[in-house]
C-alpha cells in the first residue's frame, strides 16, 4: 500500500485501526432543567473509559432540546458499549440506579428507535426501589414505571433496545512534543464531538496510555504500548522516529462502521490542520495484525 500525500505537512502512515464487535445501547436522560440533566449524564458516564477495567465504555453523545426528548424536557443522549449483552445490562442498571435515579427531577428513556428483539431492562429492575408503591403505565405500546421518590417520582422506561456496535476505532497523533500532540488531539476531539452515533470515551476524548494486548505479567490482559513510548525508544522495537517526543491516541466507539470511519476522517483532518505547522509529525493507528477484531479502518482509504 502506498503512502498518501502529506496532509498539511503531516505524514499519514499506511496502516489500519483494528476494532472489534461490542454490544451497545443509547439512553436519554431528561430533567426539569439542563443543569440537573447534565449532572446525571456526567455521573452516569463517569469511570466509563475502557472495558479493560471499567467494564463499560460510555459517554455523552449529545445534548438534546426539549423538542428532541420523549417528555418535552431538556436532556442528554448517552451511548454505552460493553463486551457482552449481559455485562452491558448489568453495568447500565447499576449506573442508572446510582447516578440517574438519585439525581433530582430526572427521567430515563431508551434512545434507539425501531423494533429490536434484544432488550436491556431498566425500569424492569429499578422499579423494586419503589418498595411496592411503583406503578406501571403503557403509552403507545411502550411500558414505563413511575417510582415514588422524595421530590415526586422517577419515570423510567421498562426496557430499552440493545444493538450491535463497534469498539476500538482509533488513530495515533505522533508529535515532536506534548504541546503539539495536545493541540492536535484537542482539535480532533472538538471536530468529532458534534457527530452522532459515535463517542470518544476517554478523558477529554484522549488517551495517553495506549495499550497492547497481553503483558509479561500473567495477571494483566493489557499493558503499555511500548512501541509508541518515546522514553523506551532505545530499549524496545520502537515505531517512533528520533524527533518524536509525544504520542496521544483518540479511541472511538460507534454504532456503525461508517460512523467511526467518518469520525476518524474528520478528526484526523482537524488535527493536521491545527497542528501540522506546530510539530505534529505523523498520524498512525493501532492494530494487532488483524488478529484482535474484524473491523479494519485503513487510514489511506478513509482520507481519500
Amino acid at each position: 500500500m502506498s503512502e498518501t500525500p502529506l496532509m498539511n505537512g503531516v505524514r499519514i502512515v499506511p496502516t489500519f485501526a483494528e476494532a472489534f464487535g461490542m454490544k451497545a445501547t443509547r439512553v436519554i436522560i431528561t430533567a426539569a432543567d439542563e443543569i440537573w440533566a447534565r449532572h446525571a449524564a456526567v455521573a452516569m458516564s463517569g469511570f466509563g473509559t475502557s472495558v479493560i477495567d471499567c467494564k463499560l465504555e460510555i459517554d455523552i453523545e449529545c445534548e438534546l432540546t426539549a423538542e428532541q426528548t420523549p417528555d418535552g424536557r431538556p436532556g442528554f443522549a448517552l451511548l454505552a458499549f460493553g463486551m457482552s449483552g449481559g455485562e452491558l445490562e448489568k453495568q447500565i442498571i447499576r449506573r442508572a440506579g446510582q447516578c440517574v435515579l438519585t439525581c433530582p427531577s430526572t427521567a430515563l428513556f431508551g434512545g434507539i428507535e425501531g423494533e429490536h428483539s434484544k432488550r436491556i431492562g431498566l425500569g424492569k429492575a429499578l422499579r423494586f426501589f419503589g418498595d411496592g408503591f411503583q406503578i406501571s403505565k403503557v403509552i403507545n405500546g411502550r411500558r414505563y414505571w413511575r417510582i415514588p421518590v422524595m421530590d415526586g417520582e422517577f419515570l423510567c422506561e421498562h426496557d430499552v433496545p440493545r444493538v450491535d456496535g463497534i469498539g476500538g476505532g482509533n488513530f495515533l497523533l505522533i508529535a515532536r512534543d506534548f504541546a503539539a500532540a495536545s493541540l492536535a488531539a484537542r482539535a480532533a476531539v472538538e471536530a468529532i464531538q458534534p457527530l452522532r452515533d459515535v463517542i470518544a470515551p476517554f478523558p477529554g476524548g484522549v488517551v495517553r496510555s495506549g495499550s497492547k494486548v497481553g503483558s509479561k505479567y500473567k495477571t494483566l490482559i493489557a499493558s503499555t504500548n511500548d512501541a509508541y513510548c518515546p522514553t523506551l525508544r532505545g530499549v524496545t522495537k520502537s515505531e517512533l522516529s528520533a524527533e518524536a517526543g509525544s504520542v496521544l491516541e483518540i479511541v472511538l466507539d460507534g454504532l456503525t462502521f461508517d460512523a467511526i470511519s467518518n469520525a476518524m476522517r474528520i478528526g484526523i483532518v482537524a488535527a493536521c490542520e491545527a497542528a501540522g505547522d506546530h510539530g505534529l509529525l505523523s498520524v498512525s493507528a493501532g492494530n494487532y495484525g488483524g488478529k484482535l477484531g474484524p473491523h479494519h479502518f485503513h487510514l489511506t482509504e478513509i482520507l481519500q
